[in-house]
Order: C-alpha cells, then sequence, then structure tokens
C-alpha cells in the first residue's frame, strides 16, 4: 500500500444472514489518498453505510481486504483496537447512537483531543471544536438532551475533528443539518482532514454536497459500484444510466426540482446489468 493511501478497500463483500442471505455490498474496491475527499452516493439501500462500517471494522467482511495505511482493519471491539487504527475516526448519520447521554459534551470532545494526543498529534481545546462547529462555547457543560438533533450532529463532527484522524469516515453526515449549514460543514469537515493530511471517505446522498467537497465520487447501487471517477468529470459526463438519473434529480436553484418519478423494475434491471464504468 501507498504512502499517500490511508485507506485500501479490495473486493469487499458485506452479507447479511437470511434465507437467501442478504448481499448488501458486492466486490466493491476504492481508495482513499492523504489528503483526499472521496465521495460515495446512491439512493438509499444501495450499500453505502455497510461499506462505510465495514471501512472501520464494524461489519464483518464475506470476502475481501480493507487496509488503514499499514494495518489490517478487522472487525473488533474498539477497546481491542490496536494504536495504529485509533488514527479512523467516524461520524454517524444519528448522533444519538454515538453521544453518551450522561457525560457532559465537552467531556466527551476532550475524548478526541486525548485520541490525537496519544498519538502524538497536536492537541486543542474543546472551546476551538465549538466554535468551529458553529455552537457557543457555553456549551461545553452541558448534556446531548440539551441540544437538537442537527447540534448533537455538529457536537459528534467536533468530537471525531479534534482526535485528528488520518482516516474520516463520514456516513451522512449533515443529513441532520439544516438546508444553510449542511454545505459549509461539509467543507469545513473536507477542509481540517484536508490541511492535516488526512483522508476522507463521505458518505450523502446529497449531490449537490459532494459536487462542492469530493476529489472522486463512486457511485452505488444494489451494494455495487457502477461509475467511480473524479467528480468533475461525473458531473460534467455521466456514463452510467443510474447516474444520470441521480444527477438528473438534482433540485434546480428555484427549488422546484426535476425529481423523476420511482424507477421501474425494469429501469432498476437495466441498471444492475449496464457494466460498471471507472475512469
Amino acid at each position: 500500500m501507498s504512502d499517500a493511501m490511508v485507506l485500501d478497500v479490495q473486493s469487499v463483500s458485506v452479507r447479511y444472514p437470511g434465507n437467501p442471505p442478504v448481499v448488501a455490498v458486492q466486490e466493491v474496491s476504492l481508495q482513499v489518498a492523504a489528503g483526499e475527499t472521496v465521495a460515495l452516493v446512491g439512493e438509499s439501500g444501495s450499500g453505502k453505510s455497510s461499506l462505510a462500517r465495514a471501512a472501520v471494522g464494524i461489519e464483518k467482511l464475506a470476502s475481501g481486504t480493507v487496509r488503514f495505511r499499514d494495518g489490517e482493519v478487522t472487525p473488533m471491539r474498539v477497546r481491542r483496537r490496536p494504536k495504529a487504527l485509533t488514527g479512523i475516526q467516524m461520524v454517524f448519520q444519528d448522533p444519538s447512537t454515538s453521544l453518551n447521554p450522561r457525560r457532559r459534551i465537552g467531556d466527551q470532545i476532550a475524548d478526541g483531543i486525548a485520541t490525537a494526543r496519544a498519538r502524538g498529534a497536536e492537541g486543542s481545546r474543546v472551546e476551538e471544536w465549538l466554535e468551529k462547529v458553529g455552537l457557543p462555547t457555553a456549551s461545553v457543560s452541558k448534556y446531548p438532551h440539551q441540544f437538537s438533533g442537527g447540534q448533537k450532529q455538529r457536537i459528534a463532527i467536533a468530537r471525531a475533528l479534534a482526535a485528528r484522524p488520518q482516516l474520516l469516515v463520514a456516513d451522512e453526515p449533515i443529513s441532520a443539518l439544516d438546508a444553510s449549514t449542511q454545505t459549509s460543514v461539509a467543507a469545513l469537515m473536507r477542509d481540517l482532514v484536508s490541511e492535516a493530511g488526512a483522508g476522507m471517505l463521505f458518505i450523502s446522498h446529497d449531490l449537490a454536497v459532494v459536487q462542492r467537497i469530493a476529489d472522486r465520487t463512486f457511485v452505488m447501487f444494489g451494494g455495487r459500484v457502477l461509475e467511480s471517477g473524479p467528480t468533475v468529470d461525473i458531473w460534467a459526463d455521466p456514463q452510467h444510466p443510474y447516474t444520470q438519473a441521480l444527477l438528473a434529480a438534482i433540485p434546480e436553484p428555484d427549488g422546484m426540482g426535476r425529481i423523476p418519478a420511482a424507477p421501474s423494475a425494469a429501469e432498476r434491471a437495466i441498471w444492475a446489468d449496464v457494466p460498471a464504468v471507472a475512469r
């Protein structure tokens, strides 16, 4: 694995128990370089979150490998993780699952700072991170239940970034935020990981935000990557019919949008049968 790469996903498949088993991810490969933001896009159920969880060692792999810098990522409890893998941080779509309701948010962000210092990274102040995500410094002594869903997501983002991760995996991190701040918070995440020479795997259904912050984009459907390449190329000239349908659904500036009808079974079959496009 190149020194420039922080994440290397090779031929990863994820399956869930069932009769027959549910194949959530099928033979997906991707890499994230230091200083790069790579986006995963696709409709709900396309396998984005399963792949993200596999990348941080939450989901068991049916096949394939995941490597973070020089170490292999395997499913295990966080407390048992080797020190080398503490450079991975994840922001979940629902902050209620990751914030401890019994601890003040200042203490939880301080945990992130302590993680950074334990790895020899530069430390910081809790108040600085609150300001960066647009929360008052007086929030330091409050508990998660005293905040709205969007505010709790900002806290989760601040805690993850305070750890100075070498890889940030963000699963729909801005979906709980109001529309006026989604792009600015996403850009903040991109800028901070880039300045630190880290990489970010950014999962989102908001294509307008992805277009603004991602260097490369992977389009997923049915657990597979159907198209991948530099974001600017995919937006300028989408090759796969599924990618074309996704981009056609982006709302116009007037807010009216061009939302197409729900795809038919025939359309879904066509998308699944068209060969993947990589560039």
